[in-house]
């Protein structure tokens, strides 16, 4: 029987309403249980305005809704599924001829839709918010701030506390950016703007150019050094010394986590990063991950399907159901299970961040094939 396009259209509407409805729940949730745990943390500061945690929380909720995702695609079918099995529209559309994988074709077709957008648009906006959330929080958390980034033409290395701020720009660096070679350093002092909002301005001191600097405890050994002070002519030195609170764990800390880089600028990052010294497991793991995720959403479908397409008649729905639920928060421990082992080397790149969508996928196959074709 030739599958009709009306067809495919309803039940491709009824999937995106589905997950609509319970992607829409979901937002507000966490939206909510977010924004009291920022209030619960920001209780002690009260120079930290209510307008400010909101924004935190609404630049922070994109990130945690990319990382649920599967669940609103898993919920979501399975609310569609069982709504067309309890109006009876399943058992007319399968009495019509219609194979179960004809059925589940336009609910497959949205959820890899949904997957790529996710991957190609969404991603990018909610790794820039997450990026902006991290920075403005850091304003509020700690008077001191370290930030390390890899660009192509370099690294810059940011160091400061409420008096004064030192900036390191190294065209090439080793171990890890504790030896830094062709350096040029900028240091500046901090004057308060008059305000509530606690901003200041910065006021250039000196400058140092240099050929290399070593971290060393509680300082950075910069030799072969032209410093340049304000309004004093430039004095070499064989070597010279500038106080840091900065430790290799806390460099390496400062590295950019990967979930403030959009999915588009990752394979840069990565080659860029590795090229300075630094592991980019994190940010390979990162992106095959995301990169896995429209097969993810698909395997939702299956998994769906094989816990909720059964008829009444046969019994068992509200368990079957159940069961599902149960299998989507199984899979989600069983991420970060081969997350874990691939963050520590125990288990190749690739195969850490593929195996739960594989898994997923030929279960729910194997599952609808025993159930319809068994």
């Amino acid at each position: 029987m030739a599958f009709s396009w009306i067809l495919f259209r309803y039940l491709a509407l009824r999937l995106t309403i589905g997950m609509a409805v319970v992607g829409g729940c979901l937002t507000g949730l966490i939206f909510l249980i977010d924004f009291v745990e920022l209030l619960r943390t920001f209780a002690a500061k009260s120079d930290v305005p209510f307008s400010a945690l909101l924004g935190l929380s609404l630049m922070k909720t994109p990130y945690l809704m990319e990382q649920v995702l599967p669940f609103v695609v898993l919920f979501g079918a399975i609310f569609t599924f069982m709504q067309l099995t309890r109006n009876s529209e399943l058992v007319v559309v399968r009495a019509s001829g219609v194979s179960v994988w004809q059925f589940l074709a336009p609910s497959i077709m949205v959820a890899l839709t949904f997957g790529i957008f996710i991957v190609t648009i969404y991603n990018p906006m909610s790794s820039t918010l997450y990026s902006q959330y991290e920075e403005q929080k850091s304003r509020y958390v700690s008077t001191n701030s370290s930030f390390l980034k890899v660009s192509p033409d370099g690294i810059w290395l940011r160091q400061g506390n409420a008096d004064a701020l030192v900036v390191l720009h190294a065209l090439n660096v080793k171990d890890r950016a504790t030896i830094l070679e062709d350096v040029i350093v900028f240091r500046f002092a901090k004057a308060e703007i008059e305000n509530d909002e606690g901003e200041y301005e910065l006021e250039w001191i000196s400058r140092i150019d240099a050929d290399r600097a070593t971290l060393k405890e509680g300082y950075w050994s910069v030799e072969n050094a032209n410093v340049t002070i304000k309004e004093q002519p430039a004095v070499f030195r064989q070597e010279t010394r500038i106080e840091t609170y900065l430790t290799k764990e806390q460099i390496q800390d400062s590295f950019a986590s990967p979930d403030t880089i959009s999915f588009w600028n990752l394979p840069q990052f990565i080659r860029l990063a590795e090229g300075a010294g630094f592991s980019a497991v994190p940010h390979r793991l990162h992106w095959h991950r995301v990169f896995s995720v429209p097969l993810l959403l698909c395997a939702m479908v299956l998994i769906a399907a094989s816990f909720s397409l059964r008829l009444t008649r046969l019994g068992g729905v509200g368990k079957l159901i159940l069961a599902g639920v149960l299998f989507g928060f199984f899979l989600y421990f069983a991420s970060d299970v081969t997350r874990a082992l691939g963050l520590s080397g125990n288990l190749p790149v690739i195969w850490a961040a593929w195996a739960p969508t594989v898994i997923a996928m030929l279960l729910g196959l194997a599952t609808l094939f025993h159930l319809e074709d068994g």
